[in-house]
């Protein structure tokens, strides 16, 4: 089985975006940056906050899901917010997606949010809410379960250091993986956590036996090119022991977001 977790920028690397997760042919996506508007029209937009404008892709989650007619798409939103094209205001909404093949079984699932609420009037104010989504899945070629969640960690305008509402954030995930997980087979987390290599966070997630294969790899960097700041780390996977990892890569190319996709093929 193979797992893809990627930030997807708001798809400002669209056309690559679309040719690699095609190409990949993940059994599971997990996508953190995602938009979708009503209806099927789809293009790109402007977001603006203050005096930072970046492009979007305002239906990125209809377009994905026709490059992957194999798989059944899960859209959860954090917020509904005002993009422009030209002079017109185009109203989406921007959150996660996961897309699993349908090959595979959801038997069980979990959406709650580990930062504020949902802004249903705006995108809310910063830093500005946070979900995570959490799956079980029945894999009938091994005949086995594998739960997988994914998070998109709160932005602090201060950094990633570790504050009291990233340590709730990350005591709420583990609350929504309890929910959905029991416990006795293969866990990944994965997802955007927004925090440093020694946050918090990865303690109160090894309570669940979990341990990053970024940092356990000795790796420092999951940005591409197109972020030029510094602090390379932002994106991680975590796994249980008796998760059987095959392949681990931090994706160098191509470049399809500011972040690296992590991919994760496990027996």
């Amino acid at each position: 089985m193979r797992i893809i977790s990627l930030n997807a920028w708001g798809g400002r690397l669209h056309e690559a975006l679309i040719e690699y997760v095609t190409a990949a042919d993940p059994d599971v996506l997990c996508l953190q940056e995602v938009l979708r508007a009503p209806g099927t029209r789809s293009g790109s937009s402007v977001y603006r906050d203050g005096d930072v404008e970046l492009l979007q892709r305002f239906n990125l989650f209809t377009e994905i899901s026709t490059a992957l007619p194999g798989h059944d798409g899960f859209f959860c939103p954090t917020s509904r917010g005002e993009l422009f094209d030209g002079d017109t205001v185009i109203v989406a909404e921007f959150g996660l997606a996961t897309f699993v093949h349908k090959t595979h079984s959801v038997i069980a699932q979990g959406l709650d949010f580990v930062h504020g609420s949902f802004s249903a009037d705006g995108w809310g104010e910063h830093p500005r809410p946070r979900n995570a989504h959490c799956i079980r899945l029945f894999s009938h070629e091994h005949a086995s379960t594998v739960t997988i969640a994914h998070m998109h960690g709160l932005r602090d305008p201060a950094g990633k250091g570790d504050t009291a509402a990233r340590e709730k954030q990350a005591a709420a995930l583990v609350g929504l993986i309890e929910r959905v997980w029991p416990g006795d087979e293969g866990l990944i987390v994965c997802g955007d956590f927004n925090v440093l290599p020694d946050s918090a966070t990865f303690a109160i997630l090894g309570r669940l036996g979990l341990s990053d294969l970024v940092t356990g790899s000795g790796l420092v960097d999951t940005r591409t090119s197109y972020y030029l700041k510094q602090g390379r780390f932002a994106d991680y996977m975590l796994v249980t022991p008796g998760v059987k990892v095959a392949k681990f890569e931090v994706v160098k190319a191509p470049e399809v977001s500011d972040h690296r996709a992590l991919l994760l093929d496990i027996g």
